[in-house]
């Protein structure tokens, strides 16, 4: 129960932080993303605050022998970059140029009851719904 409760805590914590730094209006990612027309250098400094916290904190959580809330770390090994990588990167790149949302700002956009979360959200789950039945087709 205690993990389920860090968990909710957690992805709250995260939900408040997208919303505080913009993060769920499309408009201010797009304008981060363009960077030949309107740029917007906002979410830079959001993205620069995300990369130091995370290298300061994991050079202390990873001196840990377990996480506190859990058995072991699940850290990822692979480091293939191949062509699933690259391609899936390439359509996530281009579906968040297009839409100006990314997984985590669409999930906060429809608690917050943004419309234009609520029509990408049911997109993004049929791409996904779509890949994974490609994959188990071949």
């Amino acid at each position: 129960m205690i993990r389920l409760l860090v968990a909710l805590l957690s992805g709250a914590l995260f939900g408040v932080g997208l919303a505080v730094s913009q993060m769920t209006d499309p408009t201010v990612v797009l304008g981060f993303l363009d960077m030949f027309g309107d740029f917007n250098l906002a979410l830079a400094f959001v993205l620069g605050g995300a990369v130091g916290t995370t290298t300061v904190a994991f050079h202390f959580v990873l001196k840990r022998s377990k996480p506190v809330f859990a058995d072991l770390f699940q850290i990822p090994t692979a480091c293939t970059v191949d062509r699933p990588l690259v391609i899936g990167a390439a359509i996530f790149g281009v579906g968040w140029g297009l839409s100006g949302y990314c997984p985590g700002p669409a999930l906060v956009g429809v608690a917050g009851g943004v419309q234009t979360a609520m029509i990408f959200l049911p997109a993004m789950l049929a791409g996904g719904l779509a890949h994974r039945l490609w994959r188990l087709r071949g």
